[in-house]
């Protein structure tokens, strides 16, 4: 499926994609959004790129290994839960970084543990659009 409108059209979408999904990333452990719903932004976005330009062009463009964007997504998410270990709190209690300057969001575990997800999730898309397109 190659329409010059269609590939127009996901050259503006890919940006547009990435900032709402970043948007949706850091403000979820407050608000609804979150690193589940912000990974499956982009990923939507990741995968009309492959089916408008092929596979190829988008592994080269994404040159990331999705299996290594899925281990460091576990890998994050399971370091999310061990700070509260070393203060005698039970696995996965929320712990937030103190500071007099708040950006988006607070800084925590669970920001943290939501980046976690969002690797793992954008790495899983790709992984399946990946294998898919090149049956």
């Amino acid at each position: 499926m190659n329409t010059l409108i269609l590939a127009t059209i996901i050259r503006i979408l890919i940006p547009l994609c990435t900032v709402l999904s970043l948007y949706l990333l850091i403000r979820g452990h407050n608000l609804p959004g979150g690193g589940f719903i912000g990974a499956l932004v982009l990923a939507i976005a990741l995968l009309f790129y492959a089916m408008i330009y092929g596979v190829g062009k988008t592994r080269k463009i994404f040159s990331i290994n999705p299996m290594k964007l899925i281990g460091l997504g576990l890998l994050l998410a399971l370091l999310s839960a061990l700070p509260a270990l070393f203060v005698g709190e039970p696995l996965f209690t929320a712990q937030w970084l103190q500071s007099d300057i708040e950006l988006l969001t607070k800084i925590g575990t669970p920001l943290i543990f939501d980046i976690g997800v969002y690797l793992l999730v954008i790495g899983a898309v790709l992984k399946i659009t990946f294998i898919m397109s090149e049956q």
